[in-house]
């Protein structure tokens, strides 16, 4: 089951990079799951959800401008990579499973950022434009991504 949500919460980021830290973080720190004993005891600090948080609005609002770099080029893949082993490692570290999180996570972010990439191009050429493309995009990947840590 842990496995799982790791792996849901690395699709989501693949829809959006910092929405899955951010929801895990606050998840952590909320006391929804522990990881005080593991390597990723940071996550559950003070002001890591704020400043997941944050990078998460602004990646929010900078994924509407169209000078934003496609989600497959490396740099921005490489980030829903390593957000995804992130979010996904910390909830298979809550669990015993911080390996096995990470593993599922990375595969999530894959899944998330090919899968997304082509709903929303599909649903942006749907639409005649990207933006409510995106804005569907934006709120399944905050909704999903508390829906998730929710029920981890």
């Amino acid at each position: 089951m842990f496995l799982l949500v790791a792996l849901l919460i690395g699709v989501i980021a693949g829809l959006r990079a910092m929405t899955a830290p951010a929801a895990v973080a606050w998840g952590a720190a909320l006391g929804w799951f522990d990881v005080s004993q593991t390597p990723l005891a940071f996550m559950a600090y003070q002001w890591t959800p704020w400043i997941f948080t944050l990078l998460a609005a602004v990646e929010l609002i900078t994924d509407q401008l169209p000078s934003t770099p496609s989600r497959k080029v490396p740099v921005q893949f490489g980030a829903r990579i390593v957000m995804g082993g992130l979010a996904g490692a910390t909830i298979g570290a809550a669990n015993s499973l911080l390996f096995g999180g990470l593993i599922v996570g990375v595969i999530g972010a894959v899944i998330g950022t090919y899968g997304g990439a082509a709903v929303r191009g599909r649903l942006a050429a749907s639409f005649g434009k990207d933006l409510p493309a995106a804005l569907i995009e934006d709120a399944v990947a905050v909704i999903g991504a508390l829906l998730i840590v929710a029920v981890s």
